[in-house]
C-alpha cells in the first residue's frame, strides 16, 4: 500500500505484531491515547507489555493466526517480524493494510514538523533531552523515543515512558539507521550525533552507511536544519552539497550542567540545545531545562545497592565507542571506586566485526566479566564466541562468564561488591537482569 494514501485518522482498530518492542510499544501508546483499539502479540511478557495492558491494550503472549481480530483495519509490525511469521502471513492473506514500525513513523512524520535524531550512538539520550526541553518550555511535542524516558511529574508525565502525547505539530523521534529505516521520515530538523560502522549484517561498509545518512540529509531539504559536530568523522561528506541550514554543535554557547555523567552526554546536550533553538526555544531556557534531566532507561541508569553496598548501574552500550565513552564517564564521576563491568555482547555479526575493538574497549574498568553473546535476530554461525573477546584482550582482569547464573557466581565469589565498588551491567540484551538479581532484597 502507498503510505501517502493511508491516514491514521481513519483507523479504529490496530493489531501490533511484536508489541513489546520498545519502538512498537511507543506507537501502541500513541494509538491508545487517540482512542484507537489496540491488540498485539509478543513472544514473551515484559514490563512493557504489562504497562500496555494496564492502558487497555489486549496483549497475547505467543504468535498465532487467530490472534488477529476480524475487524482490525491496520497491522503494525516490528522490523524483527519477517514473512513466515503466522500473523504476518495471515495479515497478507487477508489484505489488511500493513506497515512496519518505520513505515508507520513515516506516516506520522508526513503530517507534522519532525525533529529527527539519528546517529550510530547517542540518539536515544539526545532524543530524550530534546523532548525534556520542549516539554518543560511548553512546546507540547509528540515524542517517540527508543527507550523509556524518566518521569517529569511537574509536567504531567508521572512515569517512565517511550511516548509523549503532545498537542502541537512537533514530532520528536529517534531515527534508526538499520535497514535505512530513517528514510521513511520527513525531517524539518535533523540531528546526526555521529556516523560510525555498525549494523554490518545489513550495510556493506562505512561508505554504504554514509550513503544512507546522505539520503536522510537530502530529505531534510533546503528549508530544514541539520545539527552536527563538524569535527567528527564523515560529517562533512554527509553534508556535502546540502543547501539548508547547518548548525555546528561546537558553536552552542553557555555552560551545560547535567545530572547524568560523561562528556558524551555533554555532547548530546549541546545537540539537544541546538535542536531546541531551531524550534524557537532560547539557548538559556534550553540549558536551564536540562539541569534536572534524569536520563533514560538503561543509559547509565542507577538501579540500587547490593547487600554489601556496591552501587549498581545499567547501560545499553553495545558498540565499542559507546563502551569507552560510558566507562570514561563513570571513571570521571567515581575516580576512587572499583569499576566492575558485566558485558553482554549483542549480535554475532557485531561481535565478529568489532572483536578487537571490544577486546580493547574496557581500559577504564578494573574487572570485566563477558557473558555469552545475545543473539537477538541472528542465528549462531559458529564463527565467533564471547570467549574470543577475552582471548584477545590484554586487560589484567577480564574473564569469560558464560550464562547469567555463572556470571553471578563469579561476581559473588571472586569480586568485592562492597561500598568501594561500582557494578555496571552493559549491553543491549537482557544483561540488566544480572544487576537486578544482585540488588538488596532484589528490588528495583
Amino acid at each position: 500500500m502507498d503510505d501517502n494514501s493511508f491516514h491514521i485518522e481513519h483507523v479504529h482498530y490496530v493489531h501490533m505484531i511484536g508489541i513489546g518492542g520498545i519502538g512498537v510499544s511507543a506507537l501502541a501508546r500513541m494509538f491508545l491515547a487517540r482512542g484507537i483499539t489496540v491488540s498485539g502479540s509478543d513472544i514473551s511478557e515484559s514490563v512493557v507489555t504489562r504497562a500496555l495492558e494496564e492502558r487497555g491494550a489486549v496483549v497475547t503472549i505467543g504468535q498465532a493466526v487467530n490472534n488477529i481480530p476480524e475487524d482490525v483495519d491496520m497491522i503494525v509490525y516490528s522490523p524483527a517480524i519477517v514473512p513466515g511469521n503466522p500473523e504476518y502471513d495471515e495479515a497478507v492473506r487477508r489484505g489488511v493494510p500493513m506497515f512496519s514500525y518505520p513505515e508507520t513513523l513515516g506516516i506520522i512524520s508526513c503530517g507534522m514538523t519532525t525533529i529527527a535524531v539519528s546517529g550510530t550512538h547517542g540518539k536515544t539520550t539526545t532524543t530524550a533531552m530534546i523532548a525534556h526541553i520542549l516539554v518543560k518550555t511548553g512546546k507540547s511535542p509528540t515524542v517517540v523515543a527508543g527507550s523509556l524516558m524518566n518521569s517529569m511529574p511537574a509536567h504531567g508525565i508521572s512515569e517512565r515512558t517511550n511516548f509523549i502525547a503532545g498537542e502541537s505539530d512537533m514530532f520528536v523521534v529517534e531515527a534508526c539507521e538499520y535497514k535505512r529505516s530513517f528514510l521513511n521520515l520527513s525531517p524539518s530538523v535533523l540531528v546526526i550525533t555521529n556516523i560510525e560502522e555498525d549494523h554490518l549484517d545489513y550495510y556493506k561498509d562505512i561508505d554504504d552507511i554514509l550513503d544512507a545518512f546522505k539520503a536522510l540529509v537530502e530529505k531534510t531539504g533546503e528549508k530544514g536544519t541539520v545539527i552536527v559536530d563538524m569535527s567528527l568523522p564523515h560529517m562533512r561528506e554527509a553534508l556535502d552539497g546540502y543547501t539548508g541550514t547547518i548548525v555546528d554543535t561546537r558553536s552552542v554557547e553557555g555552560d551545560i550542567t547535567l545530572a547524568v555523567p560523561g562528556m558524551h552526554n555533554v555532547a548530546n546536550a549541546r545537540a539537544a540545545v541546538a535542536a531546541a533553538r531551531a524550534c524557537g526555544v532560547s539557548g538559556e531556557d534550553a540549558r536551564k531545562a536540562l539541569e534536572d534531566f534524569k536520563g533514560t532507561w538503561r543509559r547509565s541508569e542507577y538501579k540500587g545497592l547490593t547487600p554489601q553496598g556496591a552501587r549498581v548501574f545499567d547501560d545499553y552500550a553495545h558498540h565499542p565507542t559507546e563502551i569507552r565513552a560510558t566507562l570514561a564517564g563513570f571513571r570521571t564521576t567515581y575516580p576512587q571506586k572499583r569499576l566492575t563491568v558485566v558485558f553482554q555482547p549483542h549480535l554475532y555479526s557485531r561481535t565478529r566485526e568489532f572483536l578487537h575493538d571490544f577486546a580493547e574497549a574496557f581500559s577504564d574498568a578494573d574487572t570485566i566479566i563477558v557473558t555469552d553473546i545475545y543473539a537477538a535476530r541472528e542465528k549462531d554461525t559458529g564463527l565467533v564466541h564471547a570467549r574470543d573477546i577475552v582471548a584477545l584482550s590484554t586487560h589484567a582482569d577480564m574473564r569469560y562468564g558464560g550464562t547469567h547464573d555463572t556470571s553471578i557466581h563469579i561476581l559473588e565469589d571472586t569480586t568485592q561488591l562492597d561500598e568501594h565498588t561500582i557494578l555496571i551491567t552493559m549491553g543491549a540484551g537482557d544483561v540488566y537482569t544480572i544487576g537486578e538479581r544482585l540488588l538488596l532484597n532484589e528490588e528495583m
